[in-house]
């Protein structure tokens, strides 16, 4: 019942950032990537292996619907191999964690810090292989910055809304 109800939550939220957040191109320097959500909020029980090929499927459904070639792909594998250990390092009480990471599990600090880290994360490693280049190295941090602070800000809600 857990994987259907993770798989409706997927749906969801790749609708919703493919029908309506793609389409916004706040300031030509926004672009919020939600679709991440899901990888964060995974059950943390699953193989590091199977969430890192669940992690390059879903960059590759984003990279599909973007024209992006491979870079949301690139960005969700990077993101999926430094999660496991990021939650090593942020979660104090391993022993808490039952199935997945969420406000409930693991308090509002914690969770603030894990997201803000692969968020930060991925959206550079977008930005960069977009840009493929250093000399727009001030537009990619901007883009970065700016991007990250709304899909921090959307996850985090999301989050506060769901187990309040």
């Amino acid at each position: 019942m857990d994987w259907i109800k993770q798989i409706g939550r997927y749906i969801v939220v790749m609708l919703l950032q493919v029908l309506l957040l793609d389409q916004l191109q706040l300031w030509g320097a926004c672009h919020p990537y939600v679709y991440i959500l899901c990888l964060l909020m995974m059950p943390i029980t699953l193989p590091h292996s199977v969430s890192m090929v669940i992690g390059a499927a879903v960059g590759l459904v984003m990279d599909i619907f973007c024209n992006s070639l491979g870079v949301h792909t690139a960005a969700c594998i990077l993101l999926m191999f430094i999660r496991p250990y990021l939650i090593g390092v942020i979660v104090n009480d391993k022993d808490r964690l039952n199935e997945q990471i969420s406000l409930r599990a693991i308090g509002m600090e914690a969770l603030i810090k894990y997201v803000v880290i692969l968020v930060l994360i991925h959206h550079l490693t977008v930005f960069l292989l977009a840009a493929w280049s250093w000399a727009h190295i001030g537009f990619v941090l901007l883009e970065t910055l700016v991007s990250s602070l709304i899909t921090i800000s959307l996850i985090i809600s999301y989050n506060a809304l769901r187990y309040k």
